[in-house]
This record gives C-alpha cells, sequence and structure tokens, in this order.
C-alpha cells in the first residue's frame, strides 16, 4: 500500500500519463519486426530458456544455450539473427538532484533510455555470436555494447559428455554461463537518472566494460562441473573511439580471470554454486608507468525452483572482495559487495522481486558504506508458453515494471540517505 501511495500522490498523474503513453509507443513500434533471434533459432518459447520469459534469468535450458556457443538450433535454415530491444522509464527521486548530468533534469524524468540491435545466434555448427550496439538515450551516442563470441563442441573427457568451448568477449563476466556475475545481476534494468548502487565498486563490476577484449578457455563437464581461465587487454585508444567507446586513459597489463562452479539439474529445480576470481595490474594513466595491482575473489550461487512453470521461484546471491594496491602511493583500498535477491513468477506473467545490496569501500583514511533495499513488481503479457500477442503486437514481446530503490546509507551518509530512494517505472521491448 505504500508503494501505490508514492506512485499516486500528487503530482504523479502527469508523469505516469507521459510514460503510458511512451509505453504504447514502443509497442506499437515492433510491429512490424520478427520474434527475438534466439526464439526464431530454437522454435522455443522465451520461457523456455528465461525465468519470467524476459531478462537474463536462465533456466537450465538456457544456460546449456549459452554454454553450446549459442549454436542449438531447431535443424531449420534461413533464420534471421537479428533482434531489437528498447527501454523507455520514468524515473522520481524523493529529492531534486542539484547536478543531474547530462540531458536529465533534476527529478521527474521522463526517457528512452536506451535502443539497441544484436546480432545474435548460430553462424556455423560450433560458432555462434551475440554482438548487441546500444544507442544511449541519456548521452545521445551509440557505441558496441556487450558482445561474446564462442566456439564449442560436446566432446568426452573422462568417460563424461563435455562440453567444451572458447570465448572471445569485451567485459569480464559477460560470458558466465549462469548469468551471476555483475554484468547480469539484479536488477537487469535500472534507471540512468538514479544513483543505483553508489560510484564505488570492484573492477568486475563494471570497471572495464567494452574497453577489452579478452580470450577465454572454458569446459562443462558432466553436466555438473564448470572451469573457465581467460586473460584481457585494453584496446587501443582509436579503436575505443572508433565503437563510440570514447577515449580511456587506463590500460590493462597482466591479469587472469577463472571461475569453477558446480551445477544440478533437478528437472523442477535447480541449484549452481560457484567461485570466482581476477587478478591484474591497471595503469591509470597510459603515458605513466605506475600501475594499479587488484586482487579479486568472491562466491554466488543461485537456486530455481521451476515446477511445472506456473509458479516460479528463484534466490540469487553473489559476495565479493577486492583488495587494489595504487602503484604511485602504495595506498590500500578494500572494496567488500554483496547482493542477494529473491523472486517469484506467475505463469511466466505476473513477477515480484526484492533485493538487498551493500557496497562497502575501506581505505587508511575512511570506510564508507551504501547499502539499501530494492523491491521490483513486474508485468510479462505475452510470457505463457504458446503465448501470441494481439494484433498488431504479435511480433512483440514486452515487460512493464515498477521498482522502488530504499538507501539505508549512501556513501557513508545514512543521515541524506533517504532523499536518494528512487520511483523507477520502466517499459522493456524486444522484437
Amino acid at each position: 500500500m505504500r508503494l501505490t501511495t508514492l506512485v499516486i500522490k500528487r503530482g504523479m498523474r502527469p508523469l505516469l500519463t507521459k510514460f503510458a503513453t511512451m509505453a504504447v509507443a514502443l509497442v506499437c513500434a515492433t510491429q512490424a519486426h520478427a520474434l527475438p533471434s534466439f526464439a526464431r533459432q530454437t522454435g522455443m518459447d522465451c520461457s523456455g530458456c528465461h525465468i519470467g520469459a524476459f531478462g537474463p534469468q536462465l533456466t537450465p535450458a538456457g544456460i546449456r544455450f549459452k554454454l553450446s556457443g549459442y549454436t542449438e538450433s531447431d535443424g531449420q535454415s534461413g533464420k534471421n539473427p537479428l533482434s531489437g530491444m528498447v527501454v523507455a522509464s520514468m524515473t522520481r527521486t524523493k529529492a531534486d538532484n542539484p547536478e543531474p548530468g547530462n540531458n536529465l533534469k533534476p527529478n521527474n524524468n521522463t526517457k528512452m533510455d536506451e535502443a539497441s540491435i544484436f546480432l545474435a545466434g548460430r553462424i556455423t555448427e560450433n560458432l555462434g555470436a551475440f554482438v548487441q550496439v546500444t544507442y544511449d538515450g541519456i548521452e545521445k551516442k551509440t557505441s558496441l555494447d556487450q558482445t561474446d563470441l564462442r566456439f564449442a563442441r560436446n566432446l568426452d573427457i573422462a568417460g563424461k559428455d563435455s562440453i567444451v568451448g572458447i570465448s572471445l568477449n569485451n567485459n569480464p563476466g559477460v560470458q558466465d554461463p549462469f548469468n551471476t556475475m555483475p554484468v547480469w545481476s539484479f536488477p537487469y534494468v535500472s534507471s540512468k537518472a538514479g544513483v543505483g548502487t553508489g560510484d564505488a565498486g570492484s573492477l568486475l563490476n563494471g570497471g572495464l566494460s567494452g574497453r577489452v577484449v579478452g580470450t577465454s578457455a572454458y569446459a562443462f563437464v558432466n553436466d555438473s562441473i564448470y572451469g573457465e581461465l581467460g586473460t584481457y587487454r585494453s584496446m587501443a585508444s582509436s579503436t575505443q573511439k572508433n565503437l563510440g567507446l570514447g577515449s580511456d586513459p587506463q590500460q590493462l597489463k597482466g591479469n587472469a580471470y577463472w571461475r569453477l562452479a558446480w551445477f544440478k539439474d533437478m528437472k523442477n529445480q535447480a541449484l549452481q554454486l560457484g567461485l570466482f576470481g581476477w587478478n591484474a595490474k591497471l595503469r591509470p594513466d597510459r603515458t605513466e608507468p605506475a600501475a594499479n595491482t587488484y586482487r579479486d575473489a568472491g562466491v554466488d550461487g543461485s537456486y530455481q525452483f521451476i515446477g511445472t512453470r506456473e509458479h516460479v521461484a528463484t534466490i540469487n546471491g553473489r559476495a565479493g572482495r577486492e583488495f587494489k594496491s595504487d602503484g604511485a602511493t602504495g595506498d590500500v583500498t578494500r572494496i567488500r559487495e554483496s547482493r542477494l535477491n529473491a523472486s517469484y513468477h506467475f505463469q511466466q506473467t505476473i513477477g515480484g522481486s526484492v533485493g538487498v545490496f551493500s557496497t562497502r569501500s575501506t581505505n587508511a583514511s575512511a570506510s564508507t558504506v551504501t547499502s539499501g533495499k530494492l523491491l521490483q513488481a513486474d508485468w510479462t503479457p505475452w510470457g505463457k508458453e504458446n503465448a501470441v500477442a494481439p494484433a498488431p503486437f504479435s511480433a512483440a514481446n514486452l515487460r512493464l515494471g515498477v521498482q522502488y530503490w530504499m538507501y539505508d546509507k549512501f556513501a557513508g551518509d545514512s543521515a541524506t540517505a533517504k532523499d536518494h530512494n528512487t520511483l523507477y517505472l520502466f517499459a522493456w521491448t524486444s522484437f
């Protein structure tokens, strides 16, 4: 009741009207397009691979599809590998932001957050791709986004059926088959006009997104044990500019990314437990020799109850630590991150999620914490198996949702943390 009261309080009705108009326009804009490319390729409903028929949470079938290099198909040729996505939103914070940033108002921002085009699917029997190009509706620029090219094949390892592969990607963790690493963590869409989980964060939590290129080798043995080892290097400044990313003075040096996980598919439920780590040297300025040293390690896990798909519930958690040593001063910073969320979906259509988050940054002079809770309710009208949207929306998938962010502390301050509390309404469509 409190959230409902907040939504309809005086002054919100004109904003909600604008948001509803934009949501309808988004769906109408997709009517001429085909279904998302992975669904076309496999002949499966979105709910076969995605929890709630939408978003990055993967079912066991979705996990295997990613491990197999996006190559599984229904045997029919000539499938279109192109897909699109648009996110529009309205954001209202409890207090105005005196420094809202580019193309944002101090409050009550109604925006087209982003629009993406994907080249996603099977290239050959063993080669597949997930390539995203995104227009940022806030920054007004287009750039290469998440990218994962894979070669995978089935092998017999010690008498066990296994999948082995190589991933070429541009963001540590984007290739993770369980989608529990920071790049895919809840919430799967969030406000660019809000403050999110704060500025402090580990290098694995978006610090290198899109500005590196890496190769990793992986194996999934006996449908249960996953192992991966990879390394990355920074793209040249000119390459980053050509890809729409702008210039970045940082340069990644020697590094190693590793991942271990155990997975158990029990048909109507699934369990995953994992470890991950990252060791790296990063020069903050390419023109200077001093390099900062990073050591990251963490644990993660997920549980899914799928049942008959009428009632689907999940729990996802991750906790990690980063140790950073400044190469110029010798100063040490420690970052601790933890995320936990649970979700429930009824008939792959009506969903609710709750999450808690905390990031603590500690150095010799201070220790600051950003922590809080997040509530989300969403509706995926055509999420049911074999569901077909009515004309003229038959080519679209859609999720409408509302989030509310509640802060206990922000950057170490509890007195004004609630000023950052954020209401976020979103329309998220793919086609």
